[in-house]
């Protein structure tokens, strides 16, 4: 036993490697670049999760001649994830999917790949990543469901006054865009979909799943 673990010691060191750097890499993304953007604790928990068992499968299963396969069966699988409750917003599927391509490139390197070059990619993935939310502060557009009783505005030639009552009842200081859904006239509402910039520390209160209800009427 202690003959294989000493053959198996190689094994082990790349492991223990290539595991730390991975989590250090996803870390710096997740962490410091997309929490202290969003303040988001929910998908920061499930990215560092998912990125840790994502490379441990990778990894550990490499062997088993999976590799390349398995790695475009990870991306199918959670490139068309939908929770059942709400559906995952652009930008966090866009973080997820950066966190499984990460953890597979750092499991499945091949043995011709050397460190440096690994290395090098991850450099790439971190100063795009910082590029796009620190440097060129790209805003972040958020979207509210808003129920609005007075449908008397949401004509198209009243745009500018809807737009108008629902920063001021809202408390929003610029609206985007609204875009009309769902009419109910028994009931006099409307669904609407208001957009907007969010600043950095309320996005996480300014969920894209949040419905607010502006109507007086109260359920039956």
């Amino acid at each position: 036993m202690t003959l294989q673990f000493l053959n198996n010691l190689e094994g082990y060191q790349a492991l223990l490697v290539r595991f730390s750097f991975n989590l250090i890499v996803t870390l710096i993304l997740v962490r410091w670049l997309y929490y202290g953007i969003t303040k988001r604790k929910d998908y920061l928990f499930s990215y560092i999760i998912i990125g840790t068992v994502v490379f441990l499968l990778c990894f550990l299963l490499a062997s088993v001649e999976l590799e390349l396969g398995f790695a475009l069966g990870l991306f199918a699988i959670f490139g068309i994830i939908r929770y059942r409750t709400m559906q995952i917003p652009i930008k966090e599927m866009t973080y997820l999917f950066l966190v499984i391509g990460v953890s597979v490139i750092n499991a499945l390197s091949s043995s011709g790949i050397g460190f440096l070059e690994i290395f090098i990619a991850n450099v790439f993935f971190v100063a795009i990543t910082y590029g796009l939310e620190k440097v060129w502060l790209l805003k972040h557009e958020t979207s509210k469901i808003i129920i609005y009783e007075n449908i008397d505005l949401i004509k198209s030639e009243n745009r500018e006054k809807l737009i108008e009552d629902l920063e001021a009842r809202t408390g929003i200081k610029k609206i985007n865009k609204v875009d009309i859904g769902k009419i109910n006239f028994l009931r006099d509402t409307a669904n609407l979909r208001v957009y907007y910039y969010a600043k950095d520390d309320v996005v996480n209160a300014a969920d894209d799943a949040s419905i607010m209800d502006m109507s007086d009427d109260d359920d039956d």
